[in-house]
């Protein structure tokens, strides 16, 4: 029985080789490890033309939206945050096509981080764009900060790791406005959306950290499961 292919999303970023600096395909070897690991194939997937996502989803068993920097607040109608790293538009703009075509597809889908920011916004939610200011700390921005958060039970995110998680997620913005068939189903204390799922998808779901960097890889293990059906 073949493996299932599952295509990771990508940067385009300068990168050394030798004593030149070119423009290359990038990705944390984490993500492709964690593929392996759970029985699939990974596949790059380059933020490049929107003329080949068709065909991309139906060549691939299951996608993952990797982390990476904060979505362009314009997607959504926020104004420009300018303590945010310059968005990455041909990411935006790839990645958000990505997303409604596998969606369309019934593509099973795991959305890392900013991946699930795109989720949301794909969905036609929105984001806090900066979310020190929303809360009056600091907790969510800080690196190597953990926090318990609680999972739904009954979700497919709670049925492959549980009712709780000790996660470590840094990021400066966070779901606001749920998008079109999209549910929370993790929280930290604070009540920030830390998972969701899209109701109705054979498996679509986004949380706020990243299992990829961990041990613990039974929510990649479900993204190959159901890819593999």
């Amino acid at each position: 029985m073949s493996r299932p292919l599952i295509g990771v999303t990508a940067y385009l970023e300068a990168a050394r080789w030798g004593d030149t600096v070119r423009e290359a395909v990038l990705s944390p070897p984490s993500y492709a490890r964690a593929v392996e690991r759970a029985g699939g194939v990974p596949v790059l997937l380059p933020p490049l033309g929107l003329g080949g996502i068709g065909d991309c989803v139906r060549a691939l068993s299951g996608v993952i939206l990797a982390g990476g920097c904060e979505i362009d607040p314009g997607l959504y109608g926020a104004a420009r945050e300018e303590r945010l790293a310059e968005p990455q538009h041909h990411r935006d703009r790839f990645e958000l096509a990505l997303t409604r075509a596998a969606v369309e597809a019934g593509l099973p889908l795991l959305a890392v981080a900013r991946g699930m920011h795109v989720l949301n916004v794909a969905r036609g939610g929105s984001l806090i764009p900066w979310l020190p200011d929303e809360l009056g700390h600091d907790r969510h921005t800080r690196a190597g900060c953990p926090h318990v958060i609680q999972i739904s039970v009954s979700s497919r995110l709670g049925k492959a790791v549980g009712d709780r998680a000790e996660v470590v997620a840094p990021h400066h913005q966070a779901v606001k406005r749920l998008g079109a068939g999209l549910l929370a189903v993790a929280w930290a204390d604070d009540q920030i959306v830390e998972g969701v799922e899209l109701q109705g998808h054979p498996f679509a779901v986004g949380v706020q950290w990243h299992p990829e960097r961990t041990d613990d890889n039974r929510l990649v293990e479900a993204l190959v499961e159901a890819a593999g059906r």
